[in-house]
């Protein structure tokens, strides 16, 4: 959903560097793969399709934070807050 991200931390020798992959348009995500000492992560599109994808190496990876995009409450969460409020 536009608005997700994902801030990567990875170790660079004497210092980190931070990254940073967004998705950028409406009905895009953020994926996340780790397999094999690798950890990759994608920008894809409703039918799947990366448009940009980063790769880092586990052992060199020092966080891996996601944020979601806000997302609007469901019907039952707002019956809820209207009879809370």
């Amino acid at each position: 959903m536009k608005g997700d991200r994902v801030e990567i931390v990875v170790d660079a020798h004497d210092t980190s560097r931070s990254y940073e992959i967004v998705a950028t348009r409406a009905g895009r995500r953020v994926e996340i793969t780790i397999g094999r000492g690798v950890v990759e992560v994608a920008e894809v599109t409703r039918s799947g399709t990366p448009v940009r994808t980063a790769r880092f190496m586990a052992s060199r990876l020092l966080a891996l934070v996601e944020h979601p995009a806000p997302r609007p409450p469901l019907d039952e969460e707002r019956d809820d807050l209207e009879r809370a409020g």
